[in-house]
């Protein structure tokens, strides 16, 4: 007799049950919404704000679905994207463009479900619907950033070890150092050598000037690294900015790629990626001449006219381009207060920043320093106090015009990191909803008409242990489905496929294991140690198929990128639940159907 102990049909049946809960989230689709956010959230997105949106729509009769607040933005439901797009419009006309309105997605499960943790899988590019940006770094920029640091290095050592100097200026590819006397220029270069080994030296000693420039292998250093920097900053940014599941990667050797799932707003976008801020700390120049000179329109070389932020308003303010400190060197930024009650941004410095700062303070007591924040590729000064003394410690406050939510919002800024080069768009696509539900119908039509076509087949040619195989199949699809919901996994189109090959494969299972099973009562072997025999000669030859296709599968998830990734997932996923299905699931029902009677013959 043929049968499994009960504890193997209590495993079969939690795993299905399982399933079913967790496949469950994803019949219920998703649902256009409008969302609302505050651009810097100085305006305050809350009841007020909501009962005012509720009212205009009332007031053109559209009925919402739900309209709630979910942490600092504001969700509107709808039933079709129509109305959503109308919704839109709507509201940026009610109030106006200190507000961030865009268009998302909304995922329609129970709350029951919501509960249970069950969600649906998250839809990737070409099903969902979003945004698309094909981004290039400014390699250029990256490298004059790196010689501006390099030349703030040079001049603070030059004076740590009170070695005369003529001038020391930047150039376009090196930093041009100008000494007094021959002896002079031999410590610069010893000191250069020692301190600062990536830089190349090239001296002319009958004009006592030295000439650093950066080596090859740093330049290439300096590139690799603008890009990891870079990517990391925009996942900072758009992770603490609440949007799921983004797509952002390295494409060539100077591009990202960003995709942003769900985000049908590409001005949302823009402003997602393009409000990474830094700090710099500057000195400023208040000698009265060169300020008026500036005022006037005759800028001096190597200084900059910006804005500072005060409580009496905007004036202009006259600071050096030389960058003494970076963002670079911020471990944490925490909004606050002052000792005086004021809104202030707490900055612990790493080490390197903290000996700086210090370096800095200590060397111009009784001078103003000036903390600019670059946003967007414009500074601002946000606030410009006179060094009274030495500050060590690496802990460093910023305040002035500002209240609590912009101090939260300059933090969140400053935590996220900087750019190591600024970036251009060249290339931007917006996927439509609409587009993305047409490609999920017909992907899901393909699969379907697969399953169709595959089960027809078996019911003919194996009829009963058939109709059992295609009942084991449907089982595979239902765990496959719930456990790229229970990880969260980002299905796309090449994942459909997937899908798709996975009731081929594991159907290619059954079918060794009927033939087997057929074989066996045509050589003359009883009913119920056919069905034995059939499954045990058969799990070997399945075991080493399923081996060297998942380690295909492996390999293409481990070398792969983007969409081939996508698919790699799921036919690893899927190779796992086939052999489940196939073995475990479908012996489970072929001994409920045989196994506890005796029978003459098998439908096979």
């Amino acid at each position: 007799m043929n049968r499994y102990p009960l504890w193997k049909y209590l495993v079969i049946a939690v795993t299905l049950l399982l399933s079913a809960v967790y496949t469950l989230p994803n019949f219920y689709g998703e649902t256009p919404a409008v969302q609302v956010s505050s651009t810097r959230q100085a305006l305050p997105v809350d009841t007020n704000l909501m009962q005012r949106i509720e009212k205009r729509l009332a007031n053109e009769k559209i009925q919402a679905n739900g309209i709630f607040l979910d942490g600092n933005s504001l969700k509107i439901r709808l039933n079709d994207t129509d109305t959503q797009i109308k919704v839109r419009d709507l509201v940026q006309q009610e109030i106006g463009d200190n507000y961030i309105v865009a268009l998302n997605l909304l995922a329609a499960s129970p709350t029951w479900l919501t509960q249970l943790k069950a969600h649906p899988m998250f839809l990737g590019l070409d099903l969902r619907g979003g945004v698309h940006f094909l981004l290039e770094v400014d390699m250029n920029a990256a490298v004059d950033k790196t010689l501006e640091r390099y030349a703030g290095d040079v001049r603070r050592e030059l004076r740590a070890q009170k070695i005369r100097y003529g001038s020391l200026k930047r150039h376009r590819d090196n930093i041009e150092i100008s000494m007094r006397d021959e002896a002079e220029l031999q410590k610069v270069e010893a000191l250069v050598r020692d301190k600062l080994p990536n830089l190349s030296l090239k001296a002319d000693e009958s004009s006592r000037i030295l000439r650093l420039s950066l080596t090859e292998a740093e330049m290439i250093k300096i590139q690799g690294d603008a890009i990891r920097q870079n990517i990391t900053t925009l996942h900072n940014r758009v992770n603490e900015l609440g949007v799921a599941e983004p797509v952002i990667q390295q494409s060539g050797a100077n591009r990202i790629v960003v995709q942003l799932p769900g985000v049908q707003d590409t001005a949302k976008a823009k402003d997602i990626l393009g409000r990474t801020a830094t700090l710099e700390v500057r000195m400023v120049e208040d000698e009265p001449s060169k300020l008026a000179e500036a005022l006037s329109g005759v800028i001096p070389a190597g200084y900059e006219l910006l804005d500072e932020l005060s409580a009496q308003g905007s004036q202009k303010i006259l600071v050096k381009r030389e960058v003494e400190l970076t963002g670079d060197n911020i471990n944490d930024a925490q909004p606050g207060f002052d000792e005086n009650g004021t809104a202030a941004v707490h900055i612990n410095l790493d080490s390197t920043g903290a000996s700086i700062f210090r370096q800095v303070t200590a060397d111009n007591i009784g001078k103003r320093m000036a903390m600019v924040l670059i946003e967007k590729g414009k500074g601002e000064v946000v606030t410009a106090p006179v060094i009274r003394s030495e500050i060590g410690g690496g802990r460093v406050q910023i305040s002035g015009s500002m209240n609590a939510a912009e101090a939260s919002d300059i933090a969140l800024l400053l935590r996220a990191g900087s750019l190591a080069a600024p970036m251009n768009i060249i290339e931007e696509r917006t996927v439509g909803p609409s587009l993305g539900k047409e490609n999920i119908e017909k992907g899901f039509n393909s699969t379907l008409y697969g399953f169709a076509a595959v089960a027809l087949f078996m019911a003919i040619y194996y009829r009963v242990f058939g109709v059992i195989s295609v009942i084991a199949l449907a089982c595979n699809v239902l765990m496959l489905v719930a456990l790229l919901s229970m990880l969260q996994a980002t299905l796309t189109l090449p994942g459909i496929a997937a899908i798709a090959l996975t009731l081929g494969m594991a159907i290619d299972a059954n079918v060794l294991i009927n033939e087997r099973v057929r074989e066996e009562v045509q050589n003359g072997v009883p009913p119920q140690s056919a069905i034995k025999a059939g499954y045990e000669h058969a799990w070997a030859t399945i075991l080493d198929s399923n081996i060297t296709t998942l380690i295909a599968g492996l390999a293409l998830l481990i070398f792969g990128s983007g969409p081939v990734r996508g698919f790699a997932v799921v036919h690893c996923l899927g190779i796992l639940t086939s052999v489940f299905s196939a073995v475990l699931v479908s012996r489970g029902i072929v001994n409920l159907v045989y196994g506890g009677r005796r029978i003459n013959k098998l439908s096979v």
